[in-house]
């Protein structure tokens, strides 16, 4: 790749300073040689190292001096072009994810002993994205964020990995029968503020209604001003049964229609027993979620889960920006080794030099 200088008048300011430097240095040398010639000759360092080992020491220390010149000279001038950062053109794409990504999981009774599934089939879901933002928010009566929107997804998995070693005593009776105080308190913290209404449970519409206002711009059902799209693609995975047992401020079709006109699509994952299916509860939401173009799919299907992936990250490649970009990026590497290098030799060569 071409190479650039993006200072190169500072180098020519720096090589003019070493250069008069140099020049000094000689003038004065000299001028000094010129004053001890004139003066009385004291010692003859010549006769004194006439003998063939004595001047074959001398010849010796001049050859190191003058290389050990050389390098410094050498090193003074690639300082000077390490001055001048070098550069190069950096040409490439540029790829960035846009998309927003809540799961919303239901953790009212019918659903809290299928939610570890649900967890798992979250942690491979979030294993296949690259650069979206993930959240999760859980709901019964009322709604709390386990976490905000993130693209850490090292937190995000160990968000979701904790909270399967924690929901690992409610999967069955006997789990539950032979829980200790202290895996029961677990499981109550994190649930803590999902069961803030007297006497009622499982608000599926209002759960999603939460999901989707942790995504930017949702204004309960009004679409971005003037119409445009929303500045990143957002979309909802709802794990439910949809099993209501109580009376929410907005049914799961309301609750659709909002996240729709907010251009958010909700995505839908069975959280019950698989004999429940055919059930009306479950043909209802598969039914609605699939009216409003999300994906129904239940957590012991692998092949549903896939496609899920398969659309989700479909529906992201309209989400994701691909920018050609060229920048100058400095240079440099093997200037900076070139000078390491050579100082490196100068000092062995001086070291040598002292003995």
């Amino acid at each position: 790749m071409m190479l650039s200088w993006q200072w190169p008048l500072a180098a020519l300011v720096a090589a003019l300073l070493a250069l008069a430097v140099i020049i000094i240095a000689i003038v004065f040398g000299a001028s000094r040689r010129r004053h001890d010639a004139d003066g009385p000759q004291v010692f003859d360092l010549d006769d004194a190292l006439s003998g063939e080992h004595a001047s074959q020491q001398l010849r010796l220390w001049r050859t190191l001096g003058r290389l050990a010149c050389a390098v410094l000279v050498a090193a003074l001038a690639v300082s000077v072009a390490l001055v001048a950062r070098p550069s190069q053109v950096d040409q490439g794409e540029e790829r960035a994810g846009n998309r927003d990504i809540v799961l919303c999981l239901d953790v009212s009774g019918s659903t809290l002993p299928y939610a570890r599934e649900v967890i798992e089939t979250y942690l491979s879901l979030v294993s296949s994205f690259r650069g979206e933002r993930i959240g999760l928010s859980i709901f019964n009566s009322t709604s709390r964020t386990v976490f905000p929107l993130t693209d850490d997804y090292a937190l995000v998995t160990k968000q979701l990995q904790t909270a399967s070693t924690i929901l690992k005593g409610v999967e069955t009776q006997s789990d539950i029968d032979h829980m200790s105080d202290a895996d029961y308190q677990k499981i109550a913290n994190w649930l803590e503020g999902t069961q803030n209404r007297t006497d009622e449970t499982s608000l599926i519409g209002d759960g999603v209604v939460s999901c989707a206002a942790m995504l930017p711009g949702f204004t309960y059902g009004n679409a971005p001003t003037g119409g445009s799209a929303r500045a990143r693609a957002s979309s909802i995975v709802l794990a439910t049964d949809n099993v209501v047992s109580s009376k929410p401020t907005y049914t799961l079709a309301e609750a659709l229609d909002l996240a729709a006109k907010a251009h958010i699509g909700v995505d839908g994952l069975y959280a019950g027993p698989k004999e429940s299916l055919r059930d009306e509860p479950a043909v209802q939401m598969k039914s609605l979620i699939e009216s409003h173009g999300g994906t129904f799919v239940t957590t012991r299907d692998g092949s549903s889960v896939n496609e899920l992936v398969r659309d989700i990250e479909r529906r992201r490649d309209t989400a994701n920006r691909a920018n050609s970009r060229a920048a100058m990026v400095d240079a440099p590497g093997w200037w900076t080794l070139a000078l390491a290098v050579l100082l490196a030799a100068w000092l062995g060569l001086a070291w040598r030099l002292r003995r």
